[in-house]
């Protein structure tokens, strides 16, 4: 039988003790040689869980679990426990700066700002701050004409500065500008911030400021257009609109980097062509404006017309029209059309003729207008289209397979959105590639034979 403890260390001899501290010692290193293999098999075994459920999810067709990367807290800590945290890795001090951003003001005043101290103080210099404000105040000024009388009678008043909108400053222009285009903020709040201010304006007046002299605007607006119209792809749609209590359609044209909105009584493609050449109202007869015709199928005899007279580059409509009335193309009664398709042509030449479209392509839902230059199709629109329209799209996609709801069906679309893409290149969301792919031999050999 094993003799009992004793009740105190002190009890115990030196030698009792140093066994008692060896047997301690020995216990701590088995139980944790014991803890590192449980952790070992702990780690094991989550990562065999995980991937069960990573199988399961891509049998359920659920979407991928996200990659989980190192948040760097722990590379952080060590940094700021060693002493700094603007070292870099290597241990080093780094040479890295914020540098100051006074040099980029400009002092207006200098302030000196003295303190109460008791008698006997000496002085020591100052401590300067630089403090940045804003001041929102109306400044109000009167113009005095001159007014002077001809001899021969006429009155003639000297003219005021051009930024000047009835009565209201360029700054105060460009203000309300801002307010409603950039910050979306509505006639009425505008109104009441300015009377806030002391400026004395009306809502007639801010929408006066909003829609007279914008010619600078505008011209950006189509140097914007011209400088997206060169850029890899545009996308185009358009929609039904009423304006001024007529209806009309407004045309999309952007991209990832612009867009801009056009708004005009027709849809067709004659109508877009003269919304791609922008303001200028330009009409050439060029090799791409031939070949345009060409591509049409107007006849031989009417293209000749055109590529055999001098004239090439018509700055006005109406000089188009009687350019066609001389050529006698308006009295032609043949099919197609021979004066839409040389009004087509001669905008698309325009186009080229300005060095737009080089290589840019035009993606839309397949509609008639919009098949010009390099064209492609917005697959995953015309499927959604097709989808809520109950076309046979979503039948022949999903023949053979179990039933789907629309929110899986929305899903699939959303999966599968992105960059314009070929309807033959899909990805693991559609139930099965095939038949995708012989959805898309069918829809493309309808095309062609259309």
């Amino acid at each position: 039988m094993a003799a009992r403890p004793p009740d105190s260390l002190d009890r115990l001899t030196q030698a009792d003790l140093i066994g008692v501290v060896r047997e301690l010692i020995g216990e701590v290193g088995r139980l944790r040689a014991e803890n590192e293999k449980l952790s070992g098999a702990f780690a094991e075994l989550k990562t065999e869980h995980q991937a069960v459920k990573d199988e399961l999810a891509r049998l359920k067709s659920l979407p991928p679990r996200p990659p989980q990367k190192p948040s760097g807290m722990d590379k952080a800590t060590d940094r700021s426990v060693s002493g700094g945290g603007d070292k870099n890795p290597e241990g080093k001090k780094s040479s890295r700066r914020r540098g100051s951003q006074l040099d980029k003001l400009t002092i207006g005043a200098t302030v000196v700002v003295g303190a109460k101290v008791p008698p006997g103080s000496r002085h020591k210099g100052y401590e300067e701050i630089v403090v940045q404000d804003l001041c929102l105040s109306p400044q109000v000024t009167r113009y005095r004409r001159e007014r002077w009388i001809t001899p021969e009678g006429e009155t003639v008043i000297a003219a005021l500065d051009p930024g000047i909108v009835g009565g209201y400053g360029p700054n105060l222009h460009r203000f309300v500008l801002a307010l409603h285009f950039s910050g979306q903020v509505t006639c009425e709040r505008i109104v009441a911030l300015l009377n806030g201010m002391g400026v004395v304006i009306s809502k007639r007046q801010v929408v006066r400021l909003l829609t007279v002299k914008l010619e600078r605007f505008r011209a950006e607006d189509e140097a914007v257009l011209k400088a997206g119209l060169g850029g890899p792809y545009v996308t185009v749609d358009d929609t039904g609109a009423r304006h001024a209590g007529e209806s009309g359609y407004t045309t999309q044209i952007g991209s990832d980097r612009f867009t801009v909105f056009r708004t005009g009584p027709s849809k067709s493609r004659q109508a877009f062509l003269s919304r791609l050449c922008g303001s200028t109202a330009l009409y050439v007869i060029n090799a791409a404006a031939l070949g345009y015709m060409k591509d049409r199928q107007l006849p031989q005899a009417v293209i000749n017309k055109f590529a055999h007279h001098k004239e090439r580059i018509f700055s006005s409509s109406e000089d188009w029209e009687r350019h066609l009335q001389a050529l006698g193309i308006t009295d032609l009664n043949v099919a197609p059309d021979p004066v839409l398709i040389a009004s087509e042509g001669a905008l698309w030449g325009a186009i080229r003729h300005q060095g737009l479209l080089e290589d840019t392509v035009i993606v839309s839902d397949d509609a008639g207008q919009f098949r010009v230059g390099v064209h492609a199709l917005c697959w995953v629109q015309y499927l959604e289209s097709d989808f809520i329209l109950g076309g046979e799209t979503w039948g022949l996609m999903y023949q053979g397979n179990s039933p789907e709801t629309t929110q899986d069906k929305k899903r699939d679309i959303k999966a599968t959105e992105g960059t314009p893409r070929d309807l033959t290149r899909v990805s693991t969301a559609w139930p099965d590639q095939a038949r995708c792919r012989r959805v898309s031999r069918r829809f493309a050999g309808r095309r062609a034979s259309s």
